[in-house]
């Protein structure tokens, strides 16, 4: 069974979390949907969890203070979080992502709301990632098209499985995020219930487990 990370995103759900425990392999923690309340339930996960405190500008409802949402995510650290999500485009993102995730694994991000880049452009941006010391790159976009997909779907021919999770939003981006994990993404993300999706056109665990026990 592909690796699934299943996304929390109120404090509502943690009893779906504990309920789909057998079919993920690490959850999402947003820290920017949740609020507060966050701390509350972190303690009660059974697996690896990621906390992502994501930005307005990449789709978010997170605070606009940079200082703020590492702050956030430090103390996520310190309290279990086995990653921490950043956003590649926050300023002097190496070194300030790096100190917080001294203790974690460290998942730089990229969001397009708009489309789909051309190939150069997102094996550029995957680059960028590495280069800023990224242990998994994550690149998300707007799929319009099955093209969008396929063009998402190529990159992992070019980095190391291990280290690429790459996918598209929207109804037309549900195809690569469920081929993502067999193309070699470390994970796919999916939403514990219909109604408390993370992003637009993200799946529920049940279809995702769905489809793989159908591919046996």
């Amino acid at each position: 069974m592909p690796d699934i990370c299943g996304c929390i995103t109120t404090v509502a759900d943690l009893d779906k979390a504990i309920a789909v425990a057998g079919q993920v392999a690490l959850y999402e923690v947003r820290i920017d949907l949740i609020g507060t309340e966050w701390r509350s339930i972190v303690g009660e996960l059974p697996r690896p969890w990621i906390a992502c405190h994501r930005s307005p500008s990449e789709g978010g409802q997170g605070s606009t203070d940079v200082s703020e949402r590492l702050a956030s995510l430090e103390e996520a650290v310190a309290v279990g979080a086995a990653f921490i999500d950043v956003e590649v485009a926050m300023p002097d993102v190496r070194n300030r992502a790096r100190q917080v995730a001294r203790n974690a694994r460290l998942i730089l991000s990229y969001h397009d709301f708009e489309g789909t880049p051309d190939a150069q452009a997102l094996s550029d941006i995957v680059a960028r990632e590495v280069q800023c010391g990224a242990d998994i790159c994550k690149l998300v976009t707007t799929c319009t098209s099955v093209d969008d997909n396929v063009r998402l779907l190529q990159l992992y021919r070019g980095v190391r499985q291990s280290e690429l999770v790459a996918f598209g939003m929207g109804p037309m981006g549900a195809l690569s995020r469920v081929l993502a994990p067999l193309h070699g993404a470390s994970f796919t993300y999916a939403s514990l219930a219909d109604g408390h999706e993370s992003a637009p056109g993200q799946l529920t665990v049940g279809h995702l487990v769905a489809f793989y026990e159908g591919l046996g």
